[in-house]
């Protein structure tokens, strides 16, 4: 297929800011059936960090470079950073005073190898793929077994 679109549909959650979290994916290649879920629960989290999680682990699922994706998120902290270019200017100085610099920096890399769109979405609206995000992230989160964020936990000395 010339030219794949690929829509990613992500969230992330946290039961407690911070505290037990995770996020969830559904991506769907456009015009064809193709559709996969993703999640992951963590120990100790905030809801940002798993925002912006998600979205990068949905990046690093596609296999081929330079796909268009339009990723479609609830998150402003995400959306804002990026289409409003905060994360460029953080970039340019080293993410100075900047949380969660570690995702932004993963962020990045990943966003360069793809035509990357991102699309705010209101949350707890209906929409069926961000419902499905939002399940998926909170019952990550409720896993017995969770992961641990050592990002999170490396800047935050626990």
């Amino acid at each position: 297929m010339n030219n794949p679109h690929v829509h990613i549909f992500t969230d992330g959650a946290a039961r407690g800011n911070p505290g037990p979290g995770g996020y969830g994916i559904v991506m769907e290649w456009v015009g064809t059936p193709y559709k996969k879920e993703f999640s992951e629960g963590y120990k100790y989290t905030t809801n940002n960090r798993m925002e912006l999680l998600a979205v990068i682990v949905a990046l690093k699922k596609l296999k081929i470079p330079n796909v268009n994706v339009t990723v479609f998120t609830d998150s402003k902290y995400v959306s804002d950073a990026v289409q409003k270019g905060w994360v460029f200017k953080w970039e340019r100085t080293y993410f100075t005073g900047k949380k969660n610099s570690d995702l932004w920096i993963s962020f990045l890399k990943e966003y360069r190898k793809h035509r990357v769109n991102i699309q705010w979405v209101k949350g707890h609206n209906n929409h069926p793929q961000n419902e499905r995000c939002d399940f998926l992230a909170v019952e990550a989160s409720k896993k017995p077994k969770l992961l641990i964020d050592k990002g999170f936990e490396q800047n935050n000395s626990l």
